[in-house]
């Protein structure tokens, strides 16, 4: 089998520890590694490092491949320009058809954080033999909601169709994108949904054709791109048709024109955060709800619920009589909001874009 981990995204709502430059995936969110590490950290051993593959933008080769030495120079997928995930997905699955069209692949994200690797890796073996004996679907991987959260998407499970010890494989009923409180708190209760991960495991062939039936634009454009794979003039041909491809999101292109009866889901309680903002880091790293989640040289008093990060050295921050805050100190750039707000972060961040501060966006 093969392990595509895509690294990429500006990370809006992680700024400022998060930049254009230099995005979240290699920012030391949690402990002294970027999330693209720990992603890593998280396979090994348990899979082999040659059959982990790296799919990013061009430029970020030079930061890619120091932070991840141990991924063979031949592994790593280089994206000549950002064209959201659709095309980028789709350039792989090209890739892989040519070289193993019916081994199962599985796709990962770089950002994100697992607390139970037990559980998340027995799925991934799971969803992997189970791909072995049915080549033609597709097994989206699923967390089983904390709380009712309006900031991710869900997968609506379907009929229960086998269970294990700490996962259960279910019939898919389709998608439901980032809906309103109310309709979260339903889903919490229903149990009849779970956190999309973004996560899926298919084989090369199965997904290479999807973009046939439901892409052919992308399809076609790849084609045009990949008959050079292997030869000298591969890289300037990517570069120059790949700037023509349309871009466009993998769920709009390909996962909402599959049947329901093409996909399963695999569910269980992996203790998966999507690290995409800083409410997100706090319930990940929080012991509680009250709880301070600290980074650096911080010092609080009478502070209740707060992330503070402090990422100058020499410089101490102090909080006192706080409550629900997120406070984040780099070099050049200092962020103060109430947890309730950082939802308008992307906002202001383009806002910052259009003023005299651009270059710390």
């Amino acid at each position: 089998m093969k392990i595509v981990i895509f690294i990429g995204g500006a990370g809006t709502r992680l700024w400022p520890l998060s930049r254009k430059k230099n995005p979240k995936q290699f920012e030391k969110i949690i402990g002294n590694k970027s999330t693209a590490q720990l992603t890593i950290e998280r396979l090994l051993p348990d899979f082999k490092k040659e059959d982990i593959y790296i799919s990013t933008n061009a430029i970020y080769e030079k930061i890619v491949r120091t932070q991840l030495p141990q991924i063979p120079k031949s592994n790593f997928i280089f994206e000549p320009e950002k064209k959201d995930v659709g095309p980028a997905i789709a350039l792989v699955a090209g890739i892989f058809t040519r070289l193993y069209s019916k081994e199962p692949m599985l796709i990962l994200w770089g950002d994100h954080f697992i607390k139970n690797s037990k559980i998340f890796k027995k799925a991934i073996k799971t969803g992997i033999n189970w791909i072995r004996n049915d080549p033609q679907k597709i097994i989206f991987l699923a967390n089983r909601p904390r709380f009712a959260s309006v900031n991710l998407g869900y997968i609506h499970l379907g009929k229960e169709i086998k269970k294990f010890n700490d996962l259960s494989v279910f019939s898919f009923e389709g998608f439901k994108y980032r809906p309103d409180k109310e309709t979260a708190e339903e889903y919490l209760k229903s149990k009849k949904y779970a956190w999309n991960l973004g996560y899926f495991i298919t084989t090369p062939n199965f997904i290479y054709k999807a973009y046939q039936r439901f892409a052919p634009n992308i399809y076609n454009n790849t084609e045009k791109i990949l008959r050079f794979y292997g030869k000298k003039e591969y890289d300037s041909v990517l570069k120059k048709e790949y700037s023509k491809v349309e871009s466009i999101n993998f769920d709009n292109a390909i996962l909402e024109n599959l049947d329901k009866r093409e996909a399963l889901v695999i569910s269980g309680e992996m203790g998966w955060s999507d690290l995409g903002a800083w409410e997100a880091v706090k319930e990940a790293l929080e012991g509680s709800s009250l709880e301070n989640v600290i980074k650096g040289n911080v010092y609080l008093e009478e502070v209740r619920d707060s992330l503070v990060y402090n990422l100058e050295e020499k410089k101490l921050v102090v909080g006192l009589d706080l409550n629900e805050m997120i406070i984040v100190n780099t070099k050049d750039a200092l962020l103060v909001t109430k947890k309730m707000a950082v939802n308008k972060l992307q906002k202001l961040v383009k806002n910052l874009e259009k003023s005299q501060y651009k270059e710390l966006i």
